[in-house]
């Protein structure tokens, strides 16, 4: 059997998830040739809080980098451009003069600015939010947290009002500190997650900044999806590629998807659970629970989309694992809960930070309802797996009433993608296929089609289309009227978790 011949070029996707950061090559058929990971520490202080050392997340980031090259032996001279995708509303406030952090990244799943988003609710400001921005006021975004630290930390507020500080999610961390200090920017994705962006005129607004108490000066320059952001130091990678694509993690997936048409719909079970749906050009004002953002900025036009939040989905595997010992592994829960006919009417709603999309009820916290003395540990693990597919539901059938759309498929990838027992629970609630990606990437897979394309290594995005891999497809099986039984319970333990 012969050696295969390694790829002329390639594009850099740079991966900066929650848990891990990663950098990973992609050839020019969108294969994955070489990946590199680092795990990250999340820092818990107090309930409800979660942080992240910024450093920590670009020195892990840099050495992914230099890891993927060895590993592959293909070294920056033949890589064409870098994509980055990345956690989104997550948010560091740095000096402008030392370039160091003046508090650790505050997490997009902490909640401890929830008085001040009650506060700003209060004071008749949530219609002017929702217009301009298309979110919810909530803890979940961006700008309350950086208001937080510039109350918080001893003279930052001086500082910032004096111009001396900047600020930015992590794509815009990481893009500051590779370009050495010299570009400043975000894309319109991840600028739509701040609650400071006004996503119809595609730029920041001083009113929002006026109300959060963020000075405009702090806030990275507002750019395309796909284009220039700068070229990495050559200290970093010798040859300086450029950086030609960035897009918030969940948009990424959706490019990665290839739902460039409106009605396209991917979901990604990851550490949160987050769908989205293309809505074209037209920006649709949901009714039912859901946000409108930016879906992706690219080839000179902007597509919204509808997106739908769940804020545990992968993190309740791991306190399955970690909190209640009940686990070894993540691989364990689809032939554990696959060992019982059904989890006896035990549900897990997983309110551990709130509940996000279609309750919006930050205050809520977990429930675990039905409990019986049948109740045994492969019932609960059943209970808990499921809980990811019930909260799905909800939002796929919010985006549903919203769009107009009846969906015939649902597009997944993400860890729990991978767990057959979820993903056809998925689609026996649904009633629809579940087909997931033949590319298990799809995200950091997105961020390199932005790159690619910017630079011309692919062509255009029918290109991109003819590069989808192989998929699986999980069929319904279940009976209609036991699924709606099964909803039923599900929806009774929702209300009693938030009432």
């Amino acid at each position: 059997m012969g050696v295969q011949a390694a790829p002329e070029g390639c594009i850099m996707a740079l991966d900066a998830g929650t848990t891990s950061v990663r950098a990973i090559l992609f050839d020019e058929y969108g294969r994955k040739v070489a990946v590199a990971q680092r795990s990250l520490t999340m820092h818990y202080p107090h309930p409800g809080w979660v942080e992240q050392d910024p450093v920590e997340i670009l020195s892990a980031q840099v050495a992914c980098m230099i890891e993927v090259q060895f590993k592959s032996g293909i070294h920056s001279d033949r890589i064409h451009a870098i994509g980055i995708t990345n956690q989104r509303e997550t948010v560091v406030v740095w000096d402008r003069q030392t370039g160091q952090p003046i508090y650790d990244a505050i997490v997009w799943q902490c909640r401890r600015t929830q008085g001040r988003i009650e506060k700003i609710v209060e004071e008749g400001y949530g219609d002017l939010i929702r217009e301009r921005t298309g979110l919810v006021p909530d803890p979940y975004f961006s700008a309350s947290k950086i208001a937080w630290i510039l109350d918080n930390v001893e003279g930052a507020r001086e500082l910032a009002e004096a111009g001396g500080l900047m600020c930015g999610t992590v794509d815009t961390w990481l893009i500051y500190n590779l370009t050495r200090g010299r570009v400043h920017a975000t894309d319109y994705t991840n600028a739509s997650r701040t609650m400071l962006f006004d996503i119809h005129r595609l730029d920041w607004d001083d009113d929002l900044c006026k109300i959060f108490g963020v000075p405009r000066s702090m806030l990275p320059e507002p750019r395309p999806s796909s284009g220039g952001f700068g070229e990495v130091s050559a200290d970093i990678m010798r040859h300086h590629p450029r950086i030609l694509g960035v897009a918030g993690d969940q948009q990424a997936s959706l490019f990665g998807h290839c739902c460039f048409d409106p009605g396209g719909v991917k979901n990604t079970y990851g550490t949160g659970c987050f769908m989205l749906m293309n809505l074209g050009s037209r920006a649709v004002t949901s009714q039912n629970g859901l946000v409108t953002t930016i879906g992706i900025a690219e080839g000179g036009r902007v597509d919204y989309a509808l997106e739908g939040s769940v804020f545990q989905a992968g993190s309740v595997i791991q306190w399955l694992r970690d909190g209640l010992g009940l686990i070894e592994h993540a691989g364990d829960t689809a032939a554990i809960a696959s060992s019982v006919p059904d989890a006896g009417g035990c549900y897990v709603v997983p309110a551990f930070t709130g509940l996000g999309a279609p309750w919006w009820r930050p205050a809520a916290r977990g429930l675990i309802a039905g409990i019986t003395r049948g109740t045994d540990r492969a019932r609960l693990v059943r209970a808990a797996c499921e809980s990811m597919a019930y909260q799905t539901y909800d939002i796929l059938k919010a985006m549903e009433a919203d769009s107009g759309h009846a969906l015939s498929a649902l597009a997944v990838d993400g860890g729990a993608a991978n767990n057959d027992f979820i993903m056809q629970f998925q689609a026996d609630l649904l009633g629809i296929d579940v087909v997931r990606a033949g590319c298990a990437e799809t995200t950091a897979l997105g961020a390199a089609f932005l790159a690619g394309l910017a630079c011309g290594f692919w062509a255009d995005r029918e290109e991109l289309a003819s590069l989808a891999e192989g998929q699986r497809a999980y069929a319904p099986a279940m009976p209609a009227e036991r699924a709606a039984e099964l909803l039923e319970g599900w929806h009774e333990a929702v209300r009693r978790t938030i009432s």
